[in-house]
């Protein structure tokens, strides 16, 4: 249940439209108006993903801090990680307001933003600004009226090379017309192979190689995941994030607004994204990072995600719900479930659900 400051709070802002509420969200963080969360480190919840050393297993998904605005004032929140971007290589507008829209029944989300951003320039003079010491990764895009949209990518690993953590190459989001072919299989090994040589290249002259990890959607069907899989295993990608939003509107309440175009996040998002990482654990083995997304919005269900095959995970929309306190809770909360189960690792309950979730088709 939630509590009433968080009732009060959330019913304040919810006066607002969404997009002009996300923006006031923003201005408090720039502001610090919202306090630092004070977490004691839990060394069971610290491990090494694709090379780099999470604090804790808990990411902000790319989405909310598109223009790299405020990323040490989320990690602060207690976040691992975050995730800025989507980022183009130009400035856009996105797609026509309205473009986001709230399911209260469902504590769901749609939009339709279209990576409305301010460009690779922007974003990369604010990170440029940064003290470095934080987790943070870089999520890139391609312009919608790209004429070469792997070019796009490339454009993006060359140009935050020095500054990103890591990479997530966004082929997934719905609002992007024709985005999503990419993860044909034809399509797939051509951007894999030409992000992965960038980086490549870029590590050669700095000494410093930046993990890549491609975002996928959850409307997949098994061929589509099966040519996802081979792709990432030929290429040596480093990871991949399980998922974006999803078209489906299967079980909402909220049917007036389930009819809005774009993609649906948000606790609904929880099962199938879950059951799809599942799926591709079982695809790539038990090496490969994955990271899982999708309907987080507590300690229970951050742990169900690690569980069903995630090393690390990441929300957005559940905060819209639950406020900026909701990731100190998780990560307080991870830790008093791994006295439960008396883990002496984060690590030693992944997959201990794989089969469940596998064979769940949601």
């Amino acid at each position: 249940m939630i509590d009433p400051f968080k009732r009060l709070a959330r019913k304040g802002l919810f006066l607002f439209d969404p997009e002009t509420a996300h923006g006031m969200s923003i201005a408090a963080l720039k502001s610090g108006l919202v306090p630092a969360c004070q977490l004691t480190p839990d060394p069971r919840l610290r491990q090494t993903v694709a090379g780099l050393v999470f604090e804790n297993p808990l990411g902000m998904a790319a989405g909310y801090d598109k223009n790299a605005e405020v990323p040490e004032a989320l990690l602060k929140l207690g976040f691992g990680f975050t995730e800025i971007g989507t980022v183009t290589p130009k400035p856009q507008s996105g797609n026509p307001r309205p473009r986001i829209f709230r399911l209260v029944e469902d504590e769901a989300v749609i939009n339709r933003l279209g990576f409305n951003n301010e460009g690779h320039e922007a974003a990369f003079v604010r990170l440029a600004a940064l003290s470095g010491k934080g987790m943070v990764g870089v999520n890139i895009g391609a312009n919608k009226d790209s004429d070469d949209r792997i070019a796009d990518y490339v454009a993006g690993i060359r140009r935050f090379h020095s500054v990103a953590r890591y990479f997530t190459a966004n082929i997934s989001s719905p609002n992007t017309p024709g985005l999503r072919d990419l993860q044909a299989r034809e399509s797939l090994a051509a951007l894999l192979s030409s992000v992965l040589a960038a980086r490549d290249e870029a590590a050669a002259t700095s000494g410093r190689k930046v993990p890549v990890f491609l975002k996928i959607a959850p409307d997949l069907t098994e061929e589509g995941m099966d040519d996802i899989a081979a792709e990432a295993l030929s290429h040596a990608l480093d990871g991949l994030i399980v998922s974006n939003t999803t078209l489906s509107r299967d079980g909402l309440k909220d049917q007036r607004q389930a009819t809005e175009m774009g993609g649906l996040s948000g606790v609904p998002l929880f099962e199938k994204s879950t059951s799809v990482l599942a799926r591709m654990r079982k695809r790539v083995g038990a090496a490969l990072p994955i990271i899982g997304v999708g309907g987080v919005s507590s300690a229970e269900t951050a742990l169900e995600k690690i569980r069903a095959g995630a090393d690390l995970v990441q929300l957005y929309s559940c905060m819209v719900y639950e406020g900026p306190g909701l990731a100190g809770d998780i990560v307080r909360g991870l830790s008093k479930l791994l006295d439960r189960e008396k883990a002496g690792s984060i690590r030693d309950l992944r997959d201990t659900r794989l089969d469940y979730w596998a064979a769940r088709k949601a």
